[in-house]
């Protein structure tokens, strides 16, 4: 009795089941085919042609100064947003290098306003953002391709921000100095200072117009580096800025731009 008890639960129902076998033909398609083809316009995962200038930032093998796309407003301000999310912890909010976690001893980040860096073609930033470079690792998994050039775009803004010129600046366009957009909104007029890296003797970046002479990193007092008061002054701790101007850090103790009447810097 306990063995038939056992035979009556050994049914074939999954083996026996309608399924299509590879290679084979079938009866439910009007072809005869068991193996469906492609839907027409999609591609495959794997399929896709990945060794093009948008997946790759290389023209040739070389890293070139150009993007695959437009740099238009909607491309900078998602660049900001993602460089907030994922690059701010190392390089700052400013790009400086001088991110939370280096002020707290990891390996300095790469200045976007150095020399070097300013040197260094666009898309050699999407290059290390999808590859790694150093102590940085690669970021492919978790930042799109397309957001990856638009992190590029955005440093590309970011060192642009801190080498204009009163040239630059369109008709209409007011100057004022970040000093006295700090004394504007209630804030003394040193809020705004120099940046310097965490450590060295110098600031980070050159000093312009009426900014003081380097000076010992001993000697200076400057507000947390990873807060950079344009931030503070026009946006607070918000990543999702309306516009690139009211975002975009200005050079600090130089002459900055701002829209008329509205006390922000360009």
């Amino acid at each position: 009795m306990a063995a038939i008890v056992l035979i009556a639960g050994c049914r074939q129902d999954m083996h026996d089941q309608p399924k299509f076998v590879p290679q084979r033909g079938a009866a439910f398609f009007p072809d005869g085919r068991s193996a469906r083809p492609q839907v027409m316009h999609t591609v495959a995962r794997g399929q896709a042609s990945e060794g093009d200038f948008f997946h790759t930032g290389l023209q040739d093998g070389k890293e070139v100064d150009a993007l695959p796309f437009p740099a238009t407003l909607a491309v900078l301000e998602r660049g900001q947003e993602q460089f907030n999310t994922y690059c701010t912890p190392c390089h700052s909010r400013v790009g400086n290098g001088a991110g939370m976690i280096v002020e707290r001893g990891y390996k300095p980040a790469g200045n976007f306003h150095d020399a070097k860096r300013l040197a260094q073609p666009l898309s050699h930033y999407f290059y290390v953002i999808s590859n790694g470079y150093g102590a940085m690792p690669d970021y492919a998994a978790q930042v799109p391709t397309a957001d990856r050039w638009a992190i590029a775009a955005y440093i590309r803004a970011l060192q642009l921000s801190q080498n204009a010129k009163q040239s630059e600046v369109p008709t209409g366009i007011g100057i004022q100095q970040l000093s006295e957009v700090a004394e504007q909104q209630g804030l003394p007029a040193s809020f705004a200072q120099p940046w310097r890296m965490p450590g060295t003797a110098v600031y980070a970046t050159p000093p312009g117009p009426g900014t003081p002479a380097m000076a010992p990193a001993e000697n200076i007092t400057t507000p947390d580096a990873s807060r950079h008061p344009q931030y503070e002054l026009e946006n607070g701790d918000s990543p999702n800025a309306p516009t690139l101007p009211a975002t975009a850090p200005a050079k600090t103790g130089g002459r900055t731009a701002a829209p008329a009447g509205t006390g922000g810097a360009k």
